[in-house]
Protein backbone atom coordinates (compact mmCIF):
# COMPACT_ATOMS: atom_id res chain seq x y z
CA UNK A 1 0.00 0.00 0.00
CA UNK A 2 1.15 3.51 -0.82
CA UNK A 3 0.58 6.23 1.80
CA UNK A 4 0.60 9.88 0.74
CA UNK A 5 1.60 11.91 3.81
CA UNK A 6 0.96 15.67 3.84
CA UNK A 7 2.32 18.06 6.45
CA UNK A 8 0.26 21.28 6.66
CA UNK A 9 2.87 22.96 8.89
CA UNK A 10 5.52 22.92 6.14
CA UNK A 11 3.35 22.54 3.03
CA UNK A 12 5.33 19.44 1.98
CA UNK A 13 4.03 15.97 1.16
CA UNK A 14 5.66 12.61 0.59
CA UNK A 15 4.51 9.35 -1.05
CA UNK A 16 5.83 6.20 0.62
CA UNK A 17 5.36 2.60 -0.51
CA UNK A 18 5.05 -0.09 2.19
CA UNK A 19 5.31 -3.76 1.14
CA UNK A 20 4.56 -5.61 4.38
CA UNK A 21 1.05 -5.65 5.78
CA UNK A 22 2.33 -5.33 9.36
CA UNK A 23 3.27 -1.72 8.57
CA UNK A 24 -0.16 -0.52 7.47
CA UNK A 25 -2.42 -3.00 9.30
CA UNK A 26 -3.13 -0.30 11.93
CA UNK A 27 -5.08 1.67 9.31
CA UNK A 28 -7.50 -1.22 8.55
CA UNK A 29 -11.14 -0.74 9.69
CA UNK A 30 -10.47 2.96 10.30
CA UNK A 31 -12.67 5.59 8.67
CA UNK A 32 -11.97 8.90 6.93
CA UNK A 33 -11.29 11.71 9.48
CA UNK A 34 -10.12 9.23 12.16
CA UNK A 35 -6.72 9.74 13.79
CA UNK A 36 -4.24 6.85 13.75
CA UNK A 37 -0.82 6.61 15.49
CA UNK A 38 1.94 5.98 12.93
CA UNK A 39 4.27 3.95 15.17
CA UNK A 40 3.69 0.78 13.11
CA UNK A 41 5.28 2.35 10.01
CA UNK A 42 8.77 2.27 11.56
CA UNK A 43 10.97 3.62 14.33
CA UNK A 44 11.41 6.99 12.60
CA UNK A 45 7.61 7.55 12.77
CA UNK A 46 7.43 7.11 16.55
CA UNK A 47 5.18 9.74 18.12
CA UNK A 48 3.53 10.77 14.82
CA UNK A 49 -0.27 10.84 14.56
CA UNK A 50 -2.02 10.84 11.17
CA UNK A 51 -5.57 11.76 10.18
CA UNK A 52 -7.05 9.82 7.24
CA UNK A 53 -8.33 12.16 4.52
CA UNK A 54 -9.13 9.77 1.65
CA UNK A 55 -7.71 7.29 -0.80
CA UNK A 56 -8.24 5.14 -3.89
CA UNK A 57 -8.75 1.41 -4.31
CA UNK A 58 -6.76 -0.77 -6.70
CA UNK A 59 -9.13 0.03 -9.59
CA UNK A 60 -8.81 3.79 -9.00
CA UNK A 61 -12.24 4.49 -7.44
CA UNK A 62 -12.08 7.23 -4.76
CA UNK A 63 -13.16 6.86 -1.14
CA UNK A 64 -16.29 8.86 -0.26
CA UNK A 65 -16.95 10.23 3.21
CA UNK A 66 -20.22 9.03 4.76
CA UNK A 67 -20.42 5.71 2.89
CA UNK A 68 -19.89 3.37 5.85
CA UNK A 69 -18.85 0.21 4.00
CA UNK A 70 -15.38 -1.33 3.27
CA UNK A 71 -16.18 -2.02 -0.40
CA UNK A 72 -17.44 -0.36 -3.60
CA UNK A 73 -21.03 0.81 -4.06
CA UNK A 74 -22.97 2.55 -6.84
CA UNK A 75 -24.63 5.79 -5.74
CA UNK A 76 -26.82 8.32 -7.53
CA UNK A 77 -24.72 11.51 -7.32
CA UNK A 78 -25.75 15.07 -8.13
CA UNK A 79 -24.27 18.57 -8.06
CA UNK A 80 -22.54 19.29 -4.74
CA UNK A 81 -21.61 15.67 -4.00
CA UNK A 82 -17.97 14.68 -3.73
CA UNK A 83 -16.45 12.27 -6.28
CA UNK A 84 -18.65 13.72 -9.04
CA UNK A 85 -18.58 16.76 -11.35
CA UNK A 86 -21.76 17.69 -13.22
CA UNK A 87 -21.58 18.44 -16.94
CA UNK A 88 -25.10 19.88 -17.28
CA UNK A 89 -27.45 21.77 -14.96
CA UNK A 90 -29.55 19.42 -12.85
CA UNK A 91 -27.71 16.34 -14.05
CA UNK A 92 -27.55 13.23 -11.84
CA UNK A 93 -25.55 10.09 -12.48
CA UNK A 94 -25.02 6.72 -10.83
CA UNK A 95 -21.30 6.34 -10.12
CA UNK A 96 -19.15 3.72 -8.40
CA UNK A 97 -17.43 5.00 -5.23
CA UNK A 98 -15.40 3.26 -2.54
CA UNK A 99 -16.68 3.32 1.06
CA UNK A 100 -14.87 5.38 3.70
CA UNK A 101 -13.64 2.39 5.75
CA UNK A 102 -10.03 1.41 5.00
CA UNK A 103 -9.43 -2.18 3.88
CA UNK A 104 -6.79 -4.30 2.14
CA UNK A 105 -8.10 -3.32 -1.32
CA UNK A 106 -6.92 0.29 -0.90
CA UNK A 107 -3.97 1.09 -3.19
CA UNK A 108 -3.20 4.68 -2.08
CA UNK A 109 -4.18 6.16 1.28
CA UNK A 110 -3.99 9.92 1.89
CA UNK A 111 -3.17 11.11 5.42
CA UNK A 112 -2.32 14.40 7.12
CA UNK A 113 0.17 14.87 9.97
CA UNK A 114 -1.79 15.92 13.07
CA UNK A 115 1.00 15.48 15.64
CA UNK A 116 4.71 15.48 14.87
CA UNK A 117 7.05 13.03 16.59
CA UNK A 118 10.60 13.45 17.83
CA UNK A 119 12.39 12.47 14.60
CA UNK A 120 12.66 14.65 11.53
CA UNK A 121 11.48 13.08 8.25
CA UNK A 122 13.56 14.24 5.26
CA UNK A 123 11.43 15.89 2.60
CA UNK A 124 8.44 16.23 4.93
CA UNK A 125 9.35 18.10 8.11
CA UNK A 126 12.77 19.58 7.33
CA UNK A 127 11.79 21.57 4.19
CA UNK A 128 9.33 24.46 4.22
CA UNK A 129 7.54 25.15 0.94
CA UNK A 130 6.42 28.80 0.87
CA UNK A 131 2.82 29.64 0.06
CA UNK A 132 2.48 30.73 -3.55
CA UNK A 133 -0.59 32.88 -2.88
CA UNK A 134 -1.45 34.88 0.23
CA UNK A 135 -4.87 35.73 1.64
CA UNK A 136 -7.19 37.87 -0.50
CA UNK A 137 -9.94 39.01 1.87
CA UNK A 138 -9.21 42.00 4.11
CA UNK A 139 -10.22 40.28 7.36
CA UNK A 140 -8.10 37.22 6.52
CA UNK A 141 -5.07 39.43 5.79
CA UNK A 142 -5.54 41.06 9.21
CA UNK A 143 -5.76 37.65 10.87
CA UNK A 144 -2.73 36.34 8.92
CA UNK A 145 -0.46 39.24 9.96
CA UNK A 146 -2.14 39.88 13.35
CA UNK A 147 -3.10 43.46 12.41
CA UNK A 148 -5.43 45.87 14.16
CA UNK A 149 -8.25 47.81 12.52
CA UNK A 150 -6.07 50.93 12.32
CA UNK A 151 -3.37 49.24 10.20
CA UNK A 152 -3.50 49.69 6.42
CA UNK A 153 -4.20 46.26 4.90
CA UNK A 154 -2.93 47.33 1.45
CA UNK A 155 0.66 47.46 2.72
CA UNK A 156 0.59 43.80 3.80
CA UNK A 157 -0.67 42.11 0.61
CA UNK A 158 1.53 39.17 -0.40
CA UNK A 159 3.11 40.03 -3.74
CA UNK A 160 4.71 37.42 -6.00
CA UNK A 161 7.36 37.93 -8.64
CA UNK A 162 6.42 36.94 -12.18
CA UNK A 163 8.76 36.52 -15.15
CA UNK A 164 7.54 36.78 -18.73
CA UNK A 165 7.35 33.41 -20.49
CA UNK A 166 7.56 34.98 -23.97
CA UNK A 167 10.58 37.25 -23.43
CA UNK A 168 13.56 35.82 -21.63
CA UNK A 169 15.33 39.15 -21.11
CA UNK A 170 12.17 40.89 -19.85
CA UNK A 171 12.29 42.54 -16.45
CA UNK A 172 10.40 40.57 -13.77
CA UNK A 173 7.37 42.25 -12.24
CA UNK A 174 5.18 41.61 -9.19
CA UNK A 175 1.52 40.67 -8.98
CA UNK A 176 -0.85 41.06 -6.04
CA UNK A 177 -4.49 40.08 -5.57
CA UNK A 178 -7.28 42.65 -5.46
CA UNK A 179 -8.30 42.94 -1.82
CA UNK A 180 -11.92 41.89 -1.25
CA UNK A 181 -14.25 43.54 1.33
CA UNK A 182 -11.85 46.44 1.79
CA UNK A 183 -13.48 49.41 3.55
CA UNK A 184 -12.20 52.59 1.87
CA UNK A 185 -13.40 56.24 2.12
CA UNK A 186 -15.08 55.81 -1.28
CA UNK A 187 -16.92 52.71 0.01
CA UNK A 188 -18.09 54.62 3.10
CA UNK A 189 -19.23 57.54 0.91
CA UNK A 190 -21.18 55.13 -1.29
CA UNK A 191 -22.83 53.59 1.77
CA UNK A 192 -23.83 57.04 3.05
CA UNK A 193 -25.26 57.90 -0.38
CA UNK A 194 -27.27 54.65 -0.51
CA UNK A 195 -28.58 55.25 3.01
CA UNK A 196 -29.63 58.80 2.10
CA UNK A 197 -31.40 57.49 -1.02
CA UNK A 198 -33.24 54.93 1.08
CA UNK A 199 -34.20 57.60 3.63
CA UNK A 200 -35.47 59.94 0.90
CA UNK A 201 -37.44 57.10 -0.69
CA UNK A 202 -39.11 56.30 2.65
CA UNK A 203 -39.96 59.97 3.24
CA UNK A 204 -41.43 60.26 -0.25
CA UNK A 205 -43.53 57.14 0.30
CA UNK A 206 -44.84 58.55 3.59
CA UNK A 207 -45.78 61.83 1.89
CA UNK A 208 -47.52 59.98 -0.94
CA UNK A 209 -49.38 57.84 1.60
CA UNK A 210 -50.67 60.89 3.52
CA UNK A 211 -51.70 62.58 0.25
CA UNK A 212 -53.50 59.43 -0.87
CA UNK A 213 -55.29 59.06 2.48
CA UNK A 214 -56.37 62.74 2.35
CA UNK A 215 -57.63 62.33 -1.23
CA UNK A 216 -59.43 59.11 -0.30
CA UNK A 217 -61.12 60.80 2.66
CA UNK A 218 -62.16 63.72 0.43
CA UNK A 219 -63.63 61.33 -2.18
CA UNK A 220 -65.52 59.39 0.49
CA UNK A 221 -66.91 62.65 1.94
CA UNK A 222 -67.97 63.80 -1.54
CA UNK A 223 -69.65 60.44 -2.18
CA UNK A 224 -71.53 60.64 1.13
CA UNK A 225 -72.59 64.23 0.42
CA UNK A 226 -73.83 63.27 -3.06
CA UNK A 227 -75.77 60.31 -1.66
CA UNK A 228 -77.32 62.58 1.00
CA UNK A 229 -78.43 65.19 -1.59
CA UNK A 230 -79.97 62.44 -3.80
CA UNK A 231 -81.80 61.05 -0.78
CA UNK A 232 -83.10 64.52 0.20
CA UNK A 233 -84.34 65.20 -3.35
CA UNK A 234 -86.30 61.90 -3.37
CA UNK A 235 -88.01 62.82 -0.05
CA UNK A 236 -89.33 66.10 -1.54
Amino acid sequence: MKINIANPATGAQKLLDFDHERHYRAFFDKRIAQEVPADSLGDEWKGYVFRITGGNDKQGFPMKQGVLVPHRVRLLLADGHSCYRTRRTGERKRKSVRGCIVGPDIAVLSVVVVKQGDNEIPGLTDTVIPKRLGPKRATKIRRFFNLSKDDDVRKYVVRREVKSAKKEDAKPYTKAPKIQRLVTPLRLQRRRHLRSLKRRRNDRQKEQKTEYEALLAKRVAEKKEKAATIKASHKK
